[in-house]
């Protein structure tokens, strides 16, 4: 009888609203709390909305470019909106529920049908049956949730968001990439965005998106810090971030909060493969033909590639939720080197650099272990401007856009502020006249790209996968493995410790592209999360056995 009176009491109600009020804060955050910037004054005839996860000096540079550039074609006067609510992932999240909230309303209150768990799943899964209503529905909607364009991320983000459905290749006519193909149409053959090049996607196939500016992965290091380590020399490779040396001296990102750093760690494993299939093609052994060879050599890699992963991760002084802080704390000199996406190395290098032109801080991309991939751009579904945004991504992709990305400060169509140090998307734009605008007119993204071929069909369908395993192996047992490591080599790596500490038997590449990969592509939460446990469990122990044996010299 007491709890029935104190489950009515006023005093329970407004707990219970309070906890309502802060869960609705929690979903509403992203958009209430976003940094709401706009480079033009409060009066203004036109907005573009643009969520992205790109940096504010690039926001601006762009912003300014743009709204200049209208006033003088149109005369109208626009606000750049932008929308920062996190890195890719958190822009995911949010796009999953945002669109949710659009479409149920327009399922329900527009078209009269009931909202169930099968309609909410289905609606935005580009393996929801052909027929099914609810997708059949989405797709022919103009859902939208008040946002132009997607600017920032990586190829799979974007392939991702337009499987889902929320990225359109047009909306209405003259509107959308599909417009811009007819009218440029030089800018999306072989000499302008190619469609694949070196097995990475450099456009949609159905134009829902198209790569900006180019990027690469590499190294971003501290002379300084590296000699004060006794390392002479500077890093070349991604084996070179495995040195014991670098114990508690590295920085790295969470791949379960950036897709750009599990692209990286994806690169060093397909190096590892690479060269596992080229070792064994000299020496094939009991191997016949060339496709038993690739085979066993994606096995040999998988596992030499995550063995690589555990020694540059116990290296490491922390997993950061955010990559850009990784050439920062290099910078700093509070970490030796780093793991990041190019365009933050070659920034970091530029504005540590002395008056003789050297800098303590380097950025080197490995060749042959790393794929260039790109930064693409897109028009969402139920664009509120899509002759604005279609404006934008032109603006983008024209020469005033890719001399933002390359060129240097003060440079003829340059930024004002600091160069963006990024590499053009257009192969048509490096021409000799450009190249002298160019910082890193050196880069040659196009021949560089030639030196590593992806191969989706090794570990693409696992993207996700990876994340997840890395995030079992590394980041949750990061405490067990970092111990781990500091005793093997204290201890002039013991041979029986070494091997329990690399045990990737749990995680093999049949069993990582077959069950487990299963477990996460079916986004059940709880066989996820019951997995996570157990193969975390599993890598603890390891790392626990093999600390006891390395202090035993075994």
């Amino acid at each position: 009888m007491a709890d029935s009176a104190d489950s009515s009491s006023p005093h329970r109600w407004r707990k219970e609203l309070l906890i309502l009020g802060a869960l609705a804060v929690t979903l509403a955050g992203p958009f209430l709390l976003k940094p709401r910037e706009s480079t033009a004054s409060t009066n203004f005839d036109r907005r573009l909305v643009i969520l992205t996860p790109h940096p504010e000096r690039l926001r601006a540079e762009f912003g300014q470019a743009f709204a200049r550039h209208w006033k003088e074609k149109t005369g109208e006067t626009v606000a750049m909106d932008w929308r920062v609510p996190g890195g890719t992932s958190e822009i995911a999240v949010l796009l999953k529920s945002e669109y949710s909230a659009a479409f149920q309303n327009l399922w329900t209150r527009e078209m009269g049908r009931e909202w169930t768990p099968q309609v909410a799943q289905n609606f935005m899964s580009g393996k929801a049956p052909a027929d099914d209503p609810a997708r059949a529905a989405f797709l022919a909607s103009n859902a939208g949730i008040g946002v132009d364009i997607f600017f920032g991320g990586g190829a799979y983000d974007f392939q991702i968001q337009a499987e889902a459905g929320t990225l359109v290749a047009q909306s209405g006519d003259a509107t959308g990439i599909a417009a811009l193909k007819e009218k440029h149409p030089a800018w999306f053959g072989d000499e302008g965005i190619p469609e694949m090049v070196s097995g990475e996607p450099f456009r949609d196939a159905k134009d829902r998106w198209t790569a900006c500016c180019l990027s690469s992965f590499g190294i971003v290091f501290n002379r300084d810090v590296l000699r004060r380590l006794g390392i002479e020399k500077d890093p070349r490779q991604w084996r070179d971030l495995a040195d014991p040396r670098l114990h508690g001296q590295l920085a790295l990102a969470d791949p379960g909060r950036s897709a750009t750093v599990t692209k990286a760690f994806e690169m060093l494993i397909q190096q590892e493969m690479q060269e596992a299939v080229n070792r064994l093609a000299e020496k094939p052994g009991r191997l016949s033909t060339a496709e038993e060879i690739e085979k066993e050599g994606v096995r040999q890699g998988w596992l030499a590639g995550l063995s690589l992963i555990q020694r540059i991760s116990a290296n490491a002084r922390y997993y950061s939720d955010s990559s850009s802080k990784i050439p920062l704390d290099v910078a700093r000199g509070d970490a030796a080197a780093g793991m990041c996406i190019d365009y933050y190395g070659r920034s970091t290098e530029e504005e540590t650099r002395r008056a003789d032109g050297t800098s303590r801080v380097g950025f080197i991309m490995p060749v042959g272990g790393s794929s260039v991939s790109v930064d693409p751009i897109a028009m969402f579904r139920g664009a509120p401007d899509p002759e604005l945004a279609t404006a934008f991504m032109e603006f983008v992709l024209g020469d005033a856009g890719q001399g933002l990305w390359a060129f240097k400060v003060g440079a003829p169509g340059g930024p004002q502020r600091s160069a963006l140090r990024r590499l053009a998307a257009r192969k048509d734009f490096y021409t000799p006249e450009n190249l002298r605008h160019m910082s890193d007119a050196d880069e040659m993204p196009y021949e560089k790209a030639k030196a590593f071929t992806y191969h989706p069909e090794w570990t693409g369908s696992a993207f996700s996968t990876l994340r997840f395993l890395i995030r079992v192996i590394c980041v949750d047992a990061h405490h067990e493995q970092r111990a781990a490591w500091r005793e093997i080599f204290g201890n002039d790596l013991p041979k029986r410790a070494t091997e329990v500490f690399h045990n990737l038997d749990a995680v093999h590449y049949d069993l990582a592209l077959g069950e487990i990969n299963s477990v996460v592509r079916s986004r059940d939460k709880v066989a996820e999360t019951r997995l996570a446990r157990d193969l975390g469990g599993v890598f603890r122990r390891n790392y626990e056995l093999a600390a006891r044996l390395a202090r035993k010299g075994e």
